[in-house]
């Protein structure tokens, strides 16, 4: 099994030149960076030899859509790099995946884990659309998701264009709500809707490292929540 580590970064130097250093190049196969950065990290990833895709369009999406073109790797694992996802759960992911299953996700919810960079509103938000998604879309009674939006996952890369999570269709509720989406929320539900094997492991959130936080609340809660309700009728 090959794994590519997909990195989507967007103005977060600060926080790479101290992740970077700690990831074991033996863990995985490629390191990918898919940047739409101005302050220079694309650069420094080029320097520590990550292959680098410099991002066209604007967007966590765009960015999964123009990346996953250049993983080389039947198994990715989705990075945030500025300090929320550890690096030491990189070999446990692929570990567990490797017990049988399609997907396994780095729950900041699965007990004992934590989050260090929860806040009331975004932790409300994880677990309302997070219990959406059981309930909506047939994970509830099986082995339900404890946190179906964080990006810190594992799967073989040909879920992403199985899935359609290439196509706009899935995304019609950005242009309702004026905003950008990322595919995580639609990952989840599209493979609950598909019953696959998914595993979560606990993981804990770490605060992140310097950079902006780029949330929109309000209006990625509204497109995330039309999303989720949406995919009932939308996608079979």
């Amino acid at each position: 099994m090959k794994t590519t580590l997909f990195i989507p970064t967007r103005n977060e130097i600060e926080a790479m030149r101290v992740i970077m250093p700690q990831i074991d190049r033996s863990w995985v196969d490629q390191i990918l960076v898919v940047d739409g950065s101005t302050d220079g990290t694309a650069e420094y990833a080029e320097s520590i030899g990550c292959d680098v895709v410099r991002q066209r369009e604007k967007g966590l999406r765009a960015a999964y859509v123009e990346g996953f073109a250049q993983v080389r790797c039947d198994h990715v694992i989705t990075f945030s790099p500025d300090g929320n996802s550890p690096v030491e759960a990189i070999p446990r992911l692929i570990a567990k995946l490797r017990e049988g299953y399609d997907m396994v996700i780095g729950s900041r919810y699965l007990p004992p884990a934590k989050s260090a960079d929860d806040d009331l509103m975004t932790s409300f938000g994880n677990w309302l659309f997070t219990h959406a998604i059981n309930v909506l879309h047939g994970h509830a009674w099986s082995r339900p998701y404890t946190d179906a939006m964080v990006i810190y996952r594992i799967y073989p890369t040909r879920l992403f264009t199985e899935l359609e999570l290439d196509k706009p269709a899935g995304y019609v509720t950005e242009k309702w709500f004026g905003t950008l989406l990322g595919v995580e929320p639609l990952l989840s539900v599209r493979a609950a809707k598909r019953k696959l094997r998914i595993a979560e492991i606990p993981v804990d959130e770490p605060a992140r490292i310097g950079g902006e936080r780029k949330l929109q609340p309000f209006r990625w809660g509204a497109g995330y929540m039309a999303q989720i309700f949406r995919e009932l009728w939308f996608w079979k």
